[in-house]
């Protein structure tokens, strides 16, 4: 046997007990969601609150000059959903940072693994509790009077952006942990969140923004994520907002602060074992 074959069969191994730790963090993290439904239920009741919340205080929005539909609850509701996505990434960096505290993350650290399994897999879970966070919401935005204008294509656009937002979330929550190492990482990513949030179109289309806000609004990627996310939610027909250059910016946001913020996660976790 070469070592070229030697190689490739070792990091065929190497990607295979990559995966397998991948997977038992995955089961940790949903079975601790079962025990820990107190954990779980914020993230779930958030995207709720917000869009019974806004979409009732706001209503009036819709007679603004442009607004680009008359339910409110169709431009509340994907942000509701961004913002439990959002916490359900970040919520990631808390997790770790009770691990850490507690001594469980060193053994996992220990472990003869792939470090990239100790991402992937928490990752993943939050995916996995993320649509069915989706699912939730659009069943409770539909019983409010949620109506999709390009079928199941407005389910599928807010599920992708929603997607993103947890996985930019996830990487940005794990990096500060890993940084940090206690609780004042946490402030950081609640902090992080609602400023990236509120500072882009989460309320109001940009056009009719004014002053400072429309120019942070404008340059802020997550304003291309909200616009994949209400893509086939506003305007009445969908030719007028369900195309290619209203999605692509938004793919585009997510995945370049997907990377930055994975790479951010790993050099992080890296730096601990340094």
């Amino acid at each position: 046997m070469n070592v070229a074959t030697q190689t490739g069969l070792q990091e065929k191994d190497l990607n295979i007990t990559t995966m397998r730790s991948a997977g038992q963090l995955i089961k940790r993290s949903l079975i601790n969601t079962r025990r820990l439904p107190s954990a779980f239920f914020p993230t779930l009741a958030m995207p709720i609150f917000n869009m019974v919340s806004f979409s009732g205080t706001f209503f009036a929005l819709t007679k603004l000059p442009g607004f680009p539909t008359d339910r409110s609850v169709n431009w509340f509701m994907p942000l509701g959903l961004a913002m439990g996505s959002a916490f359900s990434g970040v919520g990631l960096g808390f997790s770790l940072i009770r691990d850490l505290e507690n001594g469980f993350y060193d053994r996992l650290r220990m472990s003869p693994t792939s470090r990239l399994s100790l991402i992937v897999g928490p990752l993943f879970a939050t995916w996995i509790r993320v649509t069915l966070v989706a699912v939730v919401v659009f069943i409770a935005g539909g019983m409010l009077g949620a109506r999709p204008t390009a079928g199941v294509l407005s389910y599928v656009c807010s599920l992708i952006a929603a997607l993103g937002i947890a996985t930019i979330g996830a990487g940005w929550g794990l990096g500060l942990a890993y940084r940090f190492q206690d609780m004042r990482g946490a402030a950081i990513m609640q902090l992080s969140i609602f400023l990236t949030m509120f500072m882009s179109t989460a309320q109001v289309p940009l056009n009719v923004m004014t002053g400072w806000l429309h120019t942070v609004a404008r340059i802020n990627p997550i304003t291309n994520i909200f616009r994949l996310s209400r893509s086939g939610w506003v305007n009445e027909t969908s030719a007028d907002y369900m195309s290619w250059s209203n999605a692509y910016g938004g793919l585009l946001a997510i995945a370049i602060l997907s990377v930055m913020s994975l790479i951010f996660a790993v050099r992080s976790l890296k730096r601990i074992d340094n």
